[in-house]
This record gives structure tokens, sequence and C-alpha cells, in this order.
């Protein structure tokens, strides 16, 4: 059994990133912890309930220096080992092994912010318990006060440092969603839970510390003097303020900034450059939104890459009209100019010329023929192996086509001029059945008609006259006065399959003695 590609190993943390992690979650609980120790300890007036008020300070500030340093250190190494992304597999080991490292390093990875709060929450939980039970023996309302401002305090805190550990994980998440992108499984808290949360956690639990406060200085009347319920007030909301302000300001970053993201790359889109795409760097609803964008925009490159493909088979004009309509099988009669173009002695050249030499002559030689074609908003219907078959008016209307159509003639033959071997130039016009042929399987965009069979007599008799260039008399009397002044009748020829005589023209500049002959 193969082992899967060493690329799709999901790596560990880098220690950058931990120790970058390690040092917002120490200093935002060692920011919470002071603030709940100068409220419990100084702001609220829990110090005229107890009576032996130096002793309760001396526990209470021994506890809190030693618990902290204790589940500061316990807390980092707890972190360090539990966020810790599982080693790969040997190399020889089976897909199973394999797919399950995946998973776990994903799920490391992703789950690292849920992860770090826990680490953060349980000595929060700890520290209430302990409070409670340091300051119960000297009064059960200090107590009580003290665990609930311990309480609030360390919902906040680790509010706070959620926020702060998703910010900084961002680049890790990306890392590990560019290979597995995020789905509707295992999803963590999304927009909206985020958006509560942040009214919640930033607002609701300060608010909820200022009504306890109110409520306390209302069952126990000799608990607040009026200016010790006014500081409590004003510390409160002052507190409740700036973490309300920071976990709104954090919860709003998250958010906004794959959204806007998102916007940036769509703005590049629009303005055609289809190579955009989005960091996925969020597990939630969110990072499918970038990985939607991203899908999207893969499938818009797809479809201009295979639009262009297309175009270059069949002609743009054609390819636009097929993706801007239904494909039906049948046609309609359209007023259409021809002009074929062939090579002359292109036998022989094979015979004479290796393939790859025979190859380059052919493709210099098209590329003139599409230039001049499409410069004079002509279609290339196909090529036939050194033969070229150009149509005007089909699919696009024109308002003279076969004006454009001896102009490219004559621009074709100038361009051609010196060209080995030569090339003869046939151009006729008239009503044609321009639409698709063959089968709901396979068909194609063409035209059928007598101009497309008289332009490639024309295009034999053009290889016998000097100038290489012969047009119907048709053409000729279709095109507009100044065009069909460029041109001059030659002879009367009886080509081969038709019944009746054409009219052979040719270029004014291009007519030298004469030397055309009927073609039997």
């Amino acid at each position: 059994m193969s082992s899967p590609e060493r690329g799709t190993v999901h790596r560990d943390f880098r220690p950058a990133t931990k120790a970058l992690v390690g040092a917002q979650v120490v200093v935002s609980n060692v920011v919470g912890a002071a603030i709940v120790l100068g409220l419990a300890g100084y702001v609220l007036p829990t110090q005229s309930l107890v009576d032996d008020l130096e002793d309760a300070l001396d526990r209470n500030l021994f506890a809190f220096g030693l618990y902290l340093a204790i589940a500061v250190v316990v807390g980092l190494v707890w972190g360090w080992s539990w966020i810790r992304v599982p080693p790969a597999p040997a190399a020889d080991a089976g897909e199973e092994q394999w797919q399950r490292h995946r998973r776990l390093a994903r799920s490391a990875v992703l789950s690292a912010p849920v992860r770090i709060t826990v680490i953060q929450g349980v000595p929060w939980l700890v520290a209430v318990v302990l409070f409670v039970a340091i300051n119960a023996p000297f009064s059960l309302t200090v107590a009580l006060t003290v665990g609930c401002v311990v309480a609030l305090g360390g919902i906040a805190t680790v509010a706070v440092g959620y926020r702060l550990t998703e910010l900084t994980l961002r680049r890790e998440v990306a890392r590990v969603l560019a290979e597995d992108p995020p789905n509707k499984r295992g999803l963590l808290p999304g927009v909206a839970a985020r958006s509560l949360g942040a009214w919640v956690l930033g607002t609701g639990v300060p608010l909820l510390g200022i009504a306890l406060a109110a409520a306390a200085s209302l069952l126990f009347d000799d608990y607040y003097t009026v200016p010790q319920l006014g500081w409590v007030v004003l510390v409160l909301a002052a507190v409740a303020l700036a973490v309300g302000f920071l976990l709104t300001a954090l919860t709003s970053t998250s958010v906004a900034a794959p959204v806007m993201a998102v916007r940036r790359a769509q703005r590049r889109v629009q303005e055609g450059d289809l190579d955009a795409t989005v960091e996925v760097s969020d597990p939630t609803e969110l990072g499918m939104l970038q990985a939607g964008f991203n899908d999207m925009a893969a499938g818009l490159r797809e479809r201009d890459r295979l639009r262009e493909l297309f175009g270059r088979q069949v002609g743009q004009e054609v390819a636009r009209a097929a993706m801007e309509g239904d494909i039906e099988l049948g046609g309609e009669v359209r007023e259409v100019a021809v002009l074929f173009v062939d090579l002359v002695g292109s036998t022989e050249m094979a015979l004479d010329r290796p393939p790859h030499e025979v190859v380059g002559v052919l493709n210099r030689f098209f590329g003139e023929v599409v230039d001049v074609v499409e410069s004079h908003c002509g279609w290339i219907n196909k090529f036939e192996g050194d033969a070229a078959l150009a149509v005007f008016g089909a699919p696009n209307e024109m308002h003279d086509p076969a004006a454009a159509a001896l102009a490219a003639a004559r621009a074709l033959a100038d361009r051609l001029d010196g060209l080995e071997p030569a090339a003869g130039i046939g151009v006729s016009a008239g009503p044609t059945v321009a639409g698709n042929i063959g089968d709901a399987r396979r068909y194609e965009y063409t035209v059928i008609g007598d101009p497309v069979n008289e332009a490639a007599r024309l295009c034999d008799v053009a290889k016998s006259l000097d100038g290489l260039v012969a047009a119907s008399g048709a053409a000729i009397d279709r095109a507009g006065a100044d065009e069909a002044g460029q041109w001059t009748e030659v002879d009367v020829l009886r080509l081969r399959g038709r019944g009746r005589p054409t009219h052979v023209h040719a270029p004014c500049d291009r007519v030298g003695p004469a030397s055309a002959e009927a073609v039997s």
C-alpha cells in the first residue's frame, strides 16, 4: 500500500506562534487577575465586614501570588502539550494511519483556540472555589462577593483571551485549511454566535457585576454608603466599557477580515483578474465563504479556458453565439461572402520537406490568413489541410460582407507576396444556409451553398493568374461601389460542376497578361 504524499502532512505550530500565544494568554490573565484583586480587595466595601482585616488581606495576597504563579506555569505546560500536533507516522505506514494522523492534526490546529480557552478557564474556576474557601471563615458575605467577582472577571478575561488566540492562530489555521477546506461538520462558533457572545461576555457580564453591586446595596443597608456605591458603579462601568470595547473590536475584526478579503478578491474578478484567490483562514461559515469564492473563481477560470479553447476551435463569434443561446441543429438562409485560400504545390512540399518543417510553413501561412480575415471582421470556418475557408456575414450579420471579403482578399494577397509556396485566393458571394450541421452528439457551425463551391473553384483558377486572386461577378455585384471599383473582369469561365459561366475578376493592381484558362 502506497503512503500519501509528504506534502499533505500537517506540521506542528511554529515555536514563534506558540510563544506569542503563551505571552498573550499570560498577560491577559495577569491583568485580569490584578483587576479582580483590586475590585475585591479595595473597591468593594468588603473590608468593613471582616473583623481581622490584616489577617484576611495577608491570606488573600499570599494565595493570590502563589496561585497565580502556579496557574501560569501549569497553564503553559498544559497548553504546550495539549495543542501540539501529533507527529506524522513512519513513511511506510498504512493509508489508514496516515488518514488518522491527518484528522488528528487538523483537529489539533482548528480546535486550538477552544483548547486554550479551556486551559484558561479551569484555573479561574479553581480560583473561585479557592478564594471562597479562604474568605468563608471571615465572612460568608465577603466569600460570596469575592467568588462572584472572580467568576465574572474570569469570564471576561477568558473571552478576551479566546479572541486574541483566534486572531494569532489565523495563519496556522489558514495553512491547514489550504489543504482541507472547512465543511459543515464540527463548525466552531460562527458569525451569529460570535456577535451574541461578544455582547454577552463583553457587555452583559460587566453589567451583571454592576447589577449585583446594586442588589447588594439594597439587601444590606449597612453594606454600602452612598459614596462607596458611587465608586463601585463608576469603577465597574469603566471596566465594562474597556472590556466591552476590546471584545467587540476583536470580534468584529475576526468577522470583518474574512469578508473584506472576499470583497477585495471579488473586485479583482470584476476587473477581469480571474486568478484572484482568498486565503481560507476561518474554520466557520466564514471559511466556507472564502473556500466557496475560491471554488467559484476556479470555475470561472476553467470556463474562461474552455471558452478560449472553444473559440480557437470554432471561432470567437461562433463560440460567443453558442454560449449566449441554445444550440439547435439546422440553419437559416444568410447572405454571405466566402473567401477560399489554398497553397500552390503543397503536395510536392510535403514530399520534399520533413514533417516539422511542413507544419511550420502551414502555421505561418494560416497565421497570415487569420490576421487578415479577423481584421476585416470575417470568420475562419475551417482549415482543410493546406487550405482555409473564411466566411463574412455569418454568424454575425454584416452591412456589406462582399466588400469585406474582397478587401480581405486583396490585403491577404499583399501579405502573402513572396511567401513560398504561393497561395491562390478565390472569393464568391450569395445566399447560403448557415447553421449547425451534424448530429446532436457531434456538430459544427458552417455554411453550405453555391458560393462556397464557387469560391473553391475560383481558388484553383487564381493559381493560374498572375495576381493569384480571383473573384466572382456575384461578389463584385454585391459589393459597394468603392470596393467594386478596385476590381476588373479578366475572363468568363465555365467552372467545373457549374452549369452557368462565371465572370472572373481580379484586383486592378494585380492584373498582368491574360493567362487564365478554363478549369475543366
